[in-house]
């Protein structure tokens, strides 16, 4: 019974930047892998990044690779997301999940995750 609470979102410019945050419950958060993954008005939803428990090891789709960053505070129970010269293209619902299992190697497939945000809207305008 995990509950994930992503923040962040929001309007900005092409070639502007936001930073996204996916609050988590539970004590257990350090050995959860985390991903962000979105979803475009009629598209289907799509791998964006993901991060393993220790914060070693990191996954990003290559549309986003070199422009976003994901990483974690298990202090805090919260991942990041920082994304960096944002294109239109990237307009969408971004979701945060975790994935309670011990991996070092996060998963890229939302099966791969137990539970699931609500999702936070991204919007980049032109």
């Amino acid at each position: 019974q995990v509950q994930l609470v992503e923040s962040g979102g929001g309007l900005v410019q092409a070639g502007g930047s936001l930073r996204l945050s996916c609050a988590a419950s539970g004590r257990t958060f350090s050995s959860y892998s985390m991903g962000w993954f979105r979803q475009a008005p009629g598209k289907e939803r799509q791998f964006v990044a993901a991060i393993n428990w220790t914060g070693g090891t990191t996954s990003y789709a290559d549309s986003v690779k070199g422009r976003f960053t994901i990483s974690r505070d298990n202090a805090k129970n919260t991942v990041y997301l920082q994304m960096n010269s944002l294109k239109p293209e990237d307009t969408a619902v971004y979701y945060c999940a975790a994935d309670p299992r011990r991996a070092v190697v996060p998963g890229r497939q939302d099966k791969s995750y137990d539970y699931w945000g609500q999702g936070t809207q991204v919007t980049v305008s032109s």
